[in-house]
C-alpha cells in the first residue's frame, strides 16, 4: 500500500483558514448587516458575537457599549449617503443628497429612528453636515439659514421615510382598500374624500405618496428666498 498522503487529506490536516482580524470597522459592519436581515431588536453584544464567531468579551476590544455600537452603526449609514459638493449647483447638489439619503434609509430600515433620536457626532456624519452647510452657504445662504434650510430637508426626508416604511398598504393595495372603505365616505357627508377614492378605485389617480414633489416645492421656496435675500442686500 503506497504510503503517500491524498491531496484531500493533506487538506484536511492542514491548518484552518485564518480569520480576518477583528477591528471596529468589521465589528459595526456586522452589527449592520444583523440589523438588516433581523431588524434592530435582533441586536445584542452576545448575538453580534456570535455573527462574528467571537466571544463577547472580545468585543469590548473595539467599542465600549452597545450604544457606541449604535452610533457607529448610524456613522457608517451617513457614509453611504451622497453628500453636496461645495460650489456649483447647489440645488441640483441638494436635491441629489436627499434621494440618497432616502434610498439609504429605505435600505436600512432600522436606521432611521435611530438618526432622528441619537446625538450622532461620527466623523461621516461630521463631513455629511459639514459639506451640506457649506454647499448652502457658498450659494449665499447665510450660515442661520442654510441651518434652518437644510433642517427643513432633513425633516422631510425623516417623516417621509419613517411614513413610507410603516404604512400599513403596500402600492398595489390602494385601489382595493380604498373600495373597501369607500362605504365609510359616502358622498353627501365627505364629498372630497369619496371623490378622490372614486379616483384611486377608477385608475385615474394611484394615490401614491411622492418623495420628490414636497422636496422639490421646498426647494423652489428656498431658491426664491434666496434670491429675496440677494436682492434685499
Amino acid at each position: 500500500m503506497s504510503s503517500k498522503k491524498s491531496p484531500a487529506r493533506a487538506v484536511r490536516r492542514g491548518k484552518p483558514a485564518r480569520r480576518a482580524p477583528l477591528s471596529r470597522e468589521r465589528v459595526l459592519r456586522a452589527a449592520v448587516e444583523l440589523a438588516d436581515e433581523e431588524g434592530l431588536a435582533a441586536l445584542s453584544m452576545r448575538r453580534l458575537a456570535q455573527a462574528l464567531g467571537v466571544e463577547a468579551m472580545s468585543l469590548y476590544n473595539h467599542v465600549t457599549s452597545k450604544d457606541d455600537v449604535l452610533d457607529g452603526m448610524v456613522d457608517l449609514v451617513v457614509g453611504e449617503i451622497e453628500a453636496p459638493e461645495v460650489g456649483g449647483d447647489w440645488k441640483a447638489a441638494i436635491r441629489r443628497r436627499a434621494v440618497s439619503a432616502h434610498a439609504v434609509l429605505l435600505r436600512h430600515r432600522w436606521a432611521p429612528q435611530l438618526v432622528v433620536s441619537c446625538l450622532n457626532i461620527g466623523p461621516a456624519m461630521r463631513r455629511y453636515v459639514d459639506a451640506t452647510i457649506g454647499c448652502l452657504h457658498a450659494a449665499g445662504f447665510s450660515y442661520a439659514l442654510a441651518d434652518r434650510a437644510w433642517n427643513a430637508i432633513d425633516s422631510h426626508i425623516y417623516g417621509f421615510t419613517l411614513q413610507a416604511l410603516n404604512f400599513p398598504l403596500a402600492p398595489g393595495e390602494y385601489a382595493a382598500a380604498a373600495q373597501q372603505f369607500l362605504h365609510l365616505i359616502p358622498p353627501e357627508q365627505y364629498p372630497h374624500m369619496h371623490a378622490l377614492s372614486r379616483l384611486v378605485i377608477d385608475g385615474k389617480h394611484d394615490g401614491l405618496q411622492d418623495f420628490t414633489f414636497a422636496l422639490d416645492l421646498l426647494l423652489d421656496g428656498l431658491e426664491r428666498l434666496l434670491e429675496r435675500n440677494k436682492a434685499a442686500v
